[in-house]
C-alpha cells in the first residue's frame, strides 16, 4: 500500500494504522501525486490511498496517470482509493472519471476504512455509503444523462463550488473563510 497525503501527521497516522493491519504491506508515503508517482516506479503494490487536495500534483491527476500507467502495462494494480475530508458530488465524479476504484471519508472508522482497502485490493469498488446513496439517487431519479455535474457548474473549478455550496447553505463570507481555511478575500475571488 501507499499512502498519499500532504499533511504530515495525517500521512504518518494512516501508514502506522496500516502497518498494523494484519497482511497490509506499506511500500511508502508520499506527500504529493508526483512523490506517489516517483514510489509507484519503484515499488508494487495493491492499492495507493489517495488524498484529492494537495500542495503539488493533487489527488485527481495523479490518479490518471497512475490509471493510465496501470491500462498501459496491462495490469490490474495500482488500484486507487480516494480518502478525503470534501464530501462534494463533483469531486466524486471527478475520481470516478480519472478512474478511482473507491471513494471514502476521512470520518471513516479504522475497521471500515481497512475493510474498503481490502474490497479495492480485489479489484472491486467501493463508496462511503452517503456517496453510494447519492450516486444511486442521482442515477435512478435523474437517469443516466444526469448523473455528473450540472453544465453551468462544469466550468467552474471545484473550490468555486464549494464555496456557492456552502454559500447556498446561507453561511457569510467570513464564515466560509474560517471553514475552508482561508482569507475572507479569497472567498470573494471565487465568487
Amino acid at each position: 500500500m501507499l499512502v498519499v497525503d500532504d499533511q504530515v501527521l495525517i500521512r504518518a497516522g494512516l501508514a502506522a494504522l496500516m502497518r498494523a493491519a494484519p497482511g497490509v504491506e506499506v511500500v511508502g508515503e508520499a506527500g504529493d501525486g508526483e512523490q506517489a508517482l516517483e514510489i509507484l516506479a519503484e515499488h508494487e503494490t495493491h492499492v495507493v490511498l489517495m488524498d484529492l487536495r494537495m500542495s503539488g500534483m493533487g489527488g485527481i491527476a495523479a490518479t490518471e496517470q497512475i490509471v493510465a500507467a496501470r491500462e498501459a502495462a496491462g495490469r490490474q494494480y495500482p488500484r486507487v482509493l480516494i480518502l478525503t475530508t470534501f464530501d462534494l458530488d463533483d469531486y466524486v465524479y471527478a475520481a470516478l472519471k480519472a478512474g478511482a476504484s473507491g471513494f471514502v471519508l476521512k470520518d471513516t472508522p479504522p475497521d471500515r476504512l481497512l475493510a474498503a482497502i481490502t474490497v479495492v485490493a480485489h479489484g472491486d469498488m467501493l463508496f462511503s455509503p452517503s456517496i453510494s446513496e447519492r450516486l444511486v439517487e442521482a442515477y435512478t431519479l435523474r437517469g443516466e444523462a444526469a448523473v455528473g455535474p450540472a453544465p453551468d457548474l462544469a466550468a467552474l473549478t471545484a473550490r468555486e463550488v464549494e464555496v456557492l455550496r456552502l454559500v447556498g447553505k446561507g453561511m457569510t463570507n467570513p464564515e466560509i473563510a474560517e471553514h475552508l481555511v482561508v482569507g475572507e478575500t479569497t472567498v470573494k475571488t471565487h465568487l
